[in-house]
């Protein structure tokens, strides 16, 4: 992928952009309604649920248990409002693409409204494969919103369609991801902001595909 891609107009430290906390939703009432039933059909109750890039809300089913939800995030603030947390940790995927997680440490991942502000989005799709078991899902969602400061290039200049594609493509170049899927959870047009979503499972290390 040309680097190009993933230059941004604001390049300046993400830490200052998101310093400020910001308590609200990026996406309306319907839209968030269609992650929630998303996760409720694919993550595992009783299950260890990695949510990256979070916030003050994860958009979890109320009803649902889990063992442990940890979000990772850029501000502390938002990250001790949200009560579905069990684990809350500050981390610049930007500045560091390691996740700090033992192999195979969660059952799933999601990452809600937020892969396109990834500056290295293959490595760190390729790092949430090493940390979510073999088969687990991962679900990433989107809609047509976003900081167009801190949105990479690439992203900018595709339509939702294109995001699905471009999403799919990081996991496949990821390399350790099987099953990815596009949908298209938008509820009725003209009512909500849309809802797109790219899912995969885990390969694990006997799935890894070479992408040399």
């Amino acid at each position: 992928m040309d680097s190009t891609w993933f230059q941004r107009f604001d390049e300046s430290a993400d830490g200052l952009f998101y310093r400020q906390p910001r308590l609200v939703t990026h996406i309306d009432d319907a839209a968030v309604a269609a992650v929630t039933q998303l996760y409720r059909e694919l993550l595992p109750e009783r299950g260890a649920v990695l949510d990256l890039m979070s916030s003050w809300v994860s958009h979890l089913p109320t009803e649902a248990t889990y063992v442990r939800v940890v979000g990772l995030g850029m501000n502390q603030v938002e990250l001790d409002a949200n009560p579905r947390l069990d684990v809350r940790l500050v981390h610049d995927l930007n500045q560091s693409t390691r996740l700090p997680f033992d192999d195979a440490s969660f059952d799933a991942a999601v990452i809600c409204v937020s892969i396109q502000y990834l500056v290295r989005p293959v490595e760190v799709l390729r790092e949430v494969g090493r940390v979510v078991a073999t088969g687990g899902p991962l679900v990433i969602t989107f809609s047509n919103r976003c900081f167009p400061t801190k949105a990479v290039a690439v992203w900018q200049a595709l339509d939702d369609a294109g995001h699905a594609q471009l999403v799919e493509g990081y996991l496949r170049e990821a390399g350790n991801w099987r099953d990815v899927q596009s949908l298209d959870r938008s509820p009725a047009p003209g009512s909500s902001d849309p809802l797109f979503a790219v899912v995969a499972r885990a390969a694990g290390r006997d799935g890894v595909v070479d992408t040399e």
